[in-house]
């Protein structure tokens, strides 16, 4: 919603509107640039004043009451505090104008508030008072629905966040006469990119806090405001904000999986604009063979921050909520975007069954649909670990870009696995003992490998030596793998995905 939006409902005779924002102050200014391209209309009644502002502006709220916008005309009339008060006094002026309630929400499940509500937009052809309710989430009653319209402000698009940012700064400049504002050129960009879904007030805020602390735009500045940036926009409590991703060079293994996401790194920077963005993966594995570290992976080749879906936080006792949920937190992932969305064991939140009362398929219905329509740079990293419990419609063909399949590491990938590890931890092996490990380790996942060297360094500890290569043979041949143990789960479960998927490895 700009002004020209707001002036254009304002000419439609619209009785109320309703203005979906946080940001108050914004939406005031954009109502007053269209009341002053606008004129009280024929029908406003012989107590009309007609100024050169234009259409008469008032703003409520319940702390001050009614006072005029457009026109000085001293302190606020307190004695129009209480809602049934303003809305009586709306009801019975002849002056045409526009009345802004803030924060009227509350007070929308009252009788008397409804009726004096539609006595007013029922009497708008006799005088045309137009009441533009301010909040965020207002839920309108059925009987004022018909008699009303409802509009979100619109958010600023890249030019006006770099002219946020860079009004921010001149504001540090005038503060620091002395000092200027020390900028890269690349974080300034990113900055000005990760700010995409904030309000104009909001987005000053976050500036302000990268620039006022040091009085610089430093790439090291991205993260912290991405951070705050979710804090802002996760009410739901379902993502979780992972500070923590991976480089190619701490995931080891996984050879198909972190070309096929390098190949698609420029399409999903936007730096080959020519090239759809990929949509997402869904890696089914072996239990620790590092899935939830290729989700994290994923968000470090691409550089963008990276967001966990706690599928146990979606689901309420009531009934719609759970669908709400997950609709309010894609949605923020969209405005996050761009950036990696891990559903981490999606078969515990989209599991088939009917136990639920529907809930389940209610929730994957509205997740199928997010995935099929969203156009946002939202990569989704799915993992799963029980085939058997997702549902056909969310495997098919299409949901995901690709299925990989994450199978335990064969012999390279399980050197490279304890090279990374063991250094990691200060243990000093050479190749031929990564060698001699790997070969001895054979059917191990990545999990458990990393928990032998951690029971090495146990150990070493307990006799008070240094951790070598014969302490971390002895775990391993002490250590009995899950493909072992579950040796009959773990060999359906490959040869499920035999055919049916595309090795990670």
């Amino acid at each position: 919603m700009q002004a020209n939006d707001l002036e254009v409902l304002l000419r439609s005779r619209v009785p109320i509107i309703v203005v979906d924002s946080r940001d108050e102050a914004q939406v005031l200014n954009a109502l007053s640039a269209a009341c002053r391209q606008l004129h009280a209309p024929p029908s406003a009644g012989a107590g009309t004043v007609l100024t050169r502002s234009g259409l008469p502006l008032f703003q409520w709220t319940v702390t001050d009451g009614l006072k005029r916008r457009d026109l000085e005309m001293g302190p606020p009339q307190r004695m129009l505090a209480q809602p049934p008060d303003i809305l009586k006094h709306i009801r019975a002026t002849t002056l045409a104008g526009v009345y802004a309630l803030l924060d009227f929400h509350p007070y929308l499940q009252e009788p008397t508030i409804v009726r004096l509500l539609k006595d007013i937009a029922q009497d708008y052809e006799r005088c045309a008072r137009t009441v533009v309710l301010i909040g965020y989430e207002t839920e309108i009653p059925h009987e004022l629905e018909h008699l009303s319209a409802r509009v979100a402000l619109a958010l600023p698009d890249r030019d006006e966040r770099r002219q946020l940012v860079e009004e921010v700064a001149r504001q540090w400049m005038r503060a620091n006469p002395r000092q200027a504002v020390k900028i890269d050129p690349r974080a300034f960009d990113l900055l000005v990119e990760n700010m995409s879904g904030l309000s104009a007030a909001d987005t000053q805020r976050l500036a302000r806090k990268a620039i006022y602390d040091h009085g610089a735009i430093q790439l090291s500045d991205v993260p912290l405001v991405m951070q705050a940036k979710y804090e802002l926009l996760n009410h739901a409590g379902v993502l979780r904000y992972e500070h923590d991703t991976a480089q190619l060079a701490d995931v080891g293994g996984l050879v198909n999986f972190k070309a096929w996401l390098e190949k698609r790194r420029a399409a999903f920077d936007g730096s080959a604009p020519q090239l759809d963005a990929p949509k997402g993966v869904l890696l089914l594995g072996v239990q620790g063979c590092g899935k939830s570290l290729a989700a994290r992976a994923s968000a470090g080749i691409f550089q963008v921050p990276l967001l966990r879906l706690d599928c146990a936080a979606l689901y309420d006792k009531y009934i719609g909520e759970s669908e709400r949920n997950l609709r309010e937190s894609l949605a923020s992932a969209d405005v996050l975007a761009p950036c990696v969305l891990w559903i981490d064991e999606i078969e515990k939140g989209f599991a088939s069954g009917d136990s639920d009362g529907g809930a389940t398929r209610r929730v994957l219905g509205a997740f199928l649909t997010w995935l099929a329509e969203k156009n946002s740079r939202v990569f989704v990293v799915a993992t799963a670990n029980d085939i058997a419990e997702l549902p056909p419609e969310l495997i098919r063909k299409g949901r995901f870009d690709e299925i990989f399949f994450v199978d335990l590491p064969n012999l390279t990938a399980r050197t490279q696995i304890l090279r990374i590890h063991a250094a990691r931890r200060g243990i000093a092996l050479d190749d031929a003992n990564l060698s001699t490990l790997a070969g001895e380790c054979e059917g191990f996942s990545g999990a458990e490998i990393e928990q032998a060297i951690v029971a090495a360094l146990y150990s070493a500890h307990a006799k008070h030596i240094a951790p070598d290569a014969g302490l971390l043979r002895a775990e391993i041949a002490a250590t009995r793998p899950l493909a072992v143990i579950m040796a009959e789960s773990v060999a359906a479960l490959r040869e499920w995905a035999k055919d049916r998927t595309v090795a990670a490895d």
